[in-house]
């Protein structure tokens, strides 16, 4: 294809004038910005007639850890099951609105659900091994699906990359249930790790676990990142501050409201996307009071 350029114009040219610093400094994080992984347009998501969250637009980038917080309610689990078709599997869950994976609608009718569990998989918010070995679990996707390789290999490699395989390569026979819940929720990373993904989704995967239990899991994440992109619901402030590139702050607000300003109407809430910025911003100098008085434990 050729390419189009523009005609010509030989108007007289003034000198633009100097953006102001803002300007540039916004200019500036545009290009620095990694490639979307998923972008988000107008999203809501209904449980029957009513919304749980809505009129969300915002993108992901590529080997980013994404961090979505705000309070109870405000739609960040029903969010985050959207970005791998979660919903499908409740009959009430309606999706509008267009999610879009490396710029294909998820929600395309030629698109395979399954597919998309595989290329982005989801670790939960209490560990949930299988009642299996700690190999059988790891190795269960990968048969399911008909990997090909050694099952030895691919099994090896998972447990390493969750940063588990030097705990357990001498019980992998043993049952999954005898590990610890730090270990069990490690396991689990591994599973999902097992089947190649592309994009790793945890829905506040520290919450049942001690400090030093999420403080390896913490670290696990920062070192995923390097070949995947992480998504993380999360209510620990701290966390997200400690591990995310960018963070999405959500509310809850009456129905009629469309960014959640005011209203105080408890029988038609749902959540909204307050502000969404490179995290650093979000807990320093957010944009919006709601979320200085969120991060800052005011409110929430």
């Amino acid at each position: 294809m050729e390419r189009v350029t523009d005609p010509v114009d030989i108007r007289a040219r003034r000198e633009p004038a100097a953006p102001i610093p803002e300007v540039v400094a916004k200019r500036r994080a545009e290009r620095q910005r990694p490639k979307a992984v998923f972008d988000l347009r107008d999203v809501q998501v209904s449980y029957g007639v009513k919304p749980a969250v809505r009129g969300v637009s915002f993108d992901m980038g590529r080997n980013e850890i994404t961090a979505l917080i705000g309070p109870s309610g405000c739609g960040k689990s029903t969010l985050i099951r959207c970005l791998n078709r979660m919903n499908d599997l409740i009959p009430a869950a309606r999706v509008e609105g267009k999610v879009l994976y490396h710029d294909q609608d998820l929600y395309a009718p030629a698109v395979d659900a399954v597919e998309v569990r595989k290329r982005i998989g989801m670790v939960f918010q209490k560990p949930n091994p299988f009642p299996k070995s700690i190999y059988d679990n790891i190795a269960f996707g990968p048969r399911v699906l008909g990997m090909k390789g050694g099952m030895d290999e691919i099994v090896e490699r998972a447990l390493t990359h969750a940063a588990l395989w030097d705990e357990v390569k001498d019980r992998l026979k043993a049952n999954a249930f005898g590990l610890s819940g730090g270990q069990q929720q490690r396991l689990c990373i591994a599973r999902c790790l097992a089947v190649e993904p592309d994009v790793i989704l945890m829905d506040e995967p520290c919450s049942a676990l001690d400090p030093i239990s999420t403080g390896k899991i913490e670290d696990l994440m920062i070192e995923l990142k390097r070949e995947y992109s992480i998504v993380i619901v999360t209510h620990n402030m701290q966390q997200a501050a400690r591990v995310s590139d960018r963070t999405a702050f959500f509310t809850v607000a009456p129905q009629g409201d469309p960014d959640g300003a005011s209203g105080n109407d408890p029988t038609h809430r749902s959540g909204v996307l307050v502000e969404v910025d490179e995290t650093e911003k979000i807990f320093t100098n957010p944009s919006d009071a709601r979320t200085e008085a969120y991060v800052t434990g005011k409110v929430g």
